[in-house]
C-alpha cells in the first residue's frame, strides 16, 4: 500500500515552528540591516551574542502576552497584525529600558526608529507567509474515526471545533446492532474492507478509537489496525487526541470510566513544588495588595459615582476539599442584587454597574482576593471557587464536579484564560474539563502558561 503521506504539523510543533522562525526573521533582518545601512546599535558578534539572547527572550515573552501563538489569532491576517504592533512596540521599549543588559542608546535617535521597523518588518512579513501559505492547508490532518453511529456527531464537534485543520474524512461504524448506512456532514462511513483504499486514495495519516464498547473492536478490525500501524498508520484512543488537542479532559465522554484517564499531577503532592509556589503566592499578593492601595483613591471615587454603594462585600465559596470560606470583593453589582435568589451571572448581566463593568473587565474587582491567598484560603492558581449553592446543584449532574476541590481556588486559572465566561450548565461542563486538565497537568510551567494568559486577559480588557 502505498499512502499519500502530506507533512503535517501537530499544535505544538506550529507554535515551536512560530517562536523559531519569529526569531530568526528579526536577527536576519537586523544582520542585513547592519551590513547594508549604518546601522550600528544592534549587532550580532561573539562579544556581544548576550544581547542577541535577551533580544529573543523579550520577543519570545511579548509575543506569546500578546497572543501572537495563539493559533487562532496567528491564522488572522488583522489579528496578527495588531499582537505585532503591541509585541514589537513592547519588546523594543523594554531593550532599550534595559541597557544594563542591552546596548547603550545611541546618540543617533534614527538608529532607535530602524531598530522598531527592522523587528516589525521582520515579524510581520515572516507571519503573512504564514497566514498566506502555511496555515491555510499545510497544517490539514485527515482522520478515519472509529465509533458508534450515534456518537459520530458529538465526536467530531468536540475535535473539530477546537482545530478546524483536523479533518474526519470518514468512520467505521464499531456498533455491530446497527449496520444502517448513515453519513454526517458529509464524513461518509468506510467498510472496513475498503479502509486501505480510502487511506490511500485520501492521504489519511491518523485513525482515532472511539469505541467505548469492547465488542465494538472485533478481532477482524484489531488484526487490520495492527496491519496499518504497520505500514506506517498512526493509531490512537479519542481521549488522547481530544486532551491534546482541546487541553481539556473530556468527562462527558469517559463517563464512569473516568479515574482510568485521569492520573493526578505529582505536583499536587511536590512539597518543593507546593513550597515554591506558596512563596511566590506571598510576595505577589503583597505586590498586589501594594498597588490597590496606591489605586484605591480612584476606586472609591469611581465607586461613588457609578456604583454608589459599600466598597466591598463577602460571599461564601466552596474552598480546598469542599472547605466553606468567605471571598473577598470589591463590589461590582447594585445592591440586593440577589433579592430573588443566587443565579449565575451571564455577560451583559444588568445587575452589574457600569463601573462595576469597569472592575470586572480591568480585574481589579479581584484585588482584595489577595487577602484569601495570604490566609491560605486560596491560591494564585486554580480553579475558580464556586458557590455552595452552585456547587450542590452541578455535582448532582457532574459527578466528576467535586474534583476541582482536591487543590486550592485561584485567582485565575485555566479555564479562566481558556474560556470567555461561565453562565450556564453546559458552560460550567466545558470550564470543568479545563479545571481538570490543570489538575491532572499541574507543573510550574503550566503555571506561566497561565500567568501570561492572564497578562493577556488584563492587557486587552478581557475580564469577567
Amino acid at each position: 500500500m502505498t499512502s499519500k503521506s502530506k507533512i503535517h504539523f501537530e499544535i505544538s510543533e506550529r507554535k515551536i515552528l512560530l517562536r523559531v522562525f519569529d526569531i530568526v526573521f528579526v536577527l536576519t533582518v537586523l544582520h542585513l540591516l547592519g551590513i547594508i545601512f549604518d546601522f550600528n546599535y544592534f549587532k550580532i558578534s561573539q562579544t556581544n551574542f548576550y544581547w542577541t539572547i535577551i533580544l529573543s527572550i523579550y520577543i519570545s515573552f511579548f509575543a506569546t502576552v500578546f497572543e501572537m501563538y495563539n493559533l487562532q489569532v496567528a491564522s488572522n491576517q488583522n489579528q496578527i497584525t495588531k499582537s505585532i504592533i503591541l509585541a514589537s512596540s513592547t519588546t523594543v521599549l523594554f531593550y532599550l529600558l534595559t541597557p544594563l543588559i542591552t546596548p547603550t542608546l545611541p546618540e543617533n535617535r534614527l538608529q532607535i526608529v530602524l531598530f522598531y521597523f527592522a523587528i516589525f518588518s521582520a515579524l510581520w512579513f515572516w507571519r503573512i507567509m504564514y497566514v498566506k501559505f502555511f496555515a491555510s492547508t499545510r497544517f490539514i490532518k485527515k482522520v478515519i474515526l472509529i465509533c458508534d453511529q450515534e456518537e459520530l456527531e458529538e465526536l467530531v464537534i468536540g475535535l473539530q471545533s477546537v482545530d478546524p485543520h483536523y479533518k474526519i474524512e470518514g468512520y467505521i461504524n464499531s456498533d455491530a446492532s446497527n449496520e444502517k448506512s448513515f453519513q454526517y456532514n458529509f464524513i461518509q462511513q468506510i467498510k472496513l474492507q475498503n479502509i486501505e483504499d480510502f487511506i490511500d486514495k485520501n492521504g489519511i495519516s491518523e485513525i482515532v478509537i472511539a469505541s467505548q464498547k469492547t465488542d465494538g473492536i472485533t478481532v477482524e478490525l484489531y488484526n487490520k489496525l495492527i496491519k496499518l500501524l504497520e505500514n506506517g498508520t498512526v493509531v490512537r484512543e479519542y481521549t488522547q487526541v481530544y486532551e491534546s488537542i482541546t487541553q481539556r479532559i473530556p468527562v462527558q465522554y469517559v463517563a464512569r470510566d473516568f479515574y482510568k484517564y485521569f492520573p493526578f499531577s505529582r505536583s499536587n503532592h511536590n512539597k518543593l513544588y507546593l513550597i515554591f509556589a506558596r512563596c511566590i503566592e506571598v510576595i505577589i499578593s503583597l505586590i498586589g495588595l501594594l498597588v490597590g492601595v496606591l489605586l484605591s483613591p480612584l476606586v472609591i471615587i469611581g465607586n461613588a459615582i457609578g456604583n454608589q454603594g459599600p466598597f466591598l462585600y463577602t460571599q461564601e465559596r466552596v474552598g480546598q476539599n469542599g472547605n466553606v470560606f468567605k471571598i473577598y470583593k470589591l463590589r461590582s453589582m447594585i445592591l440586593n442584587a440577589e433579592v430573588a435568589g443566587a443565579v449565575f451571572a451571564t455577560i451583559n448581566d444588568s445587575r452589574i454597574t457600569p463601573f462595576g463593568k469597569f472592575l470586572r473587565k480591568s480585574r481589579l474587582d479581584e484585588v482584595p482576593q489577595f487577602i484569601n491567598v495570604l490566609k491560605g484560603d486560596m491560591a494564585i492558581i486554580g480553579p475558580r471557587p464556586e458557590r455552595p449553592i452552585f456547587v450542590k446543584e452541578i455535582a448532582t449532574i457532574m459527578p466528576f464536579y467535586e474534583t476541582r476541590h482536591v487543590v486550592k481556588p485561584g485567582l485565575t486559572g485555566w479555564a479562566q484564560v481558556n474560556y470567555a465566561y461561565g453562565e450556564s450548565m453546559e458552560d460550567s461542563l466545558i470550564k470543568l474539563q479545563y479545571d481538570l486538565y490543570y489538575i491532572k497537568h499541574r507543573s510550574v510551567f503550566l503555571d506561566i502558561n497561565i500567568t501570561i494568559k492572564t497578562l493577556s486577559t488584563i492587557l486587552f480588557y478581557r475580564g469577567q
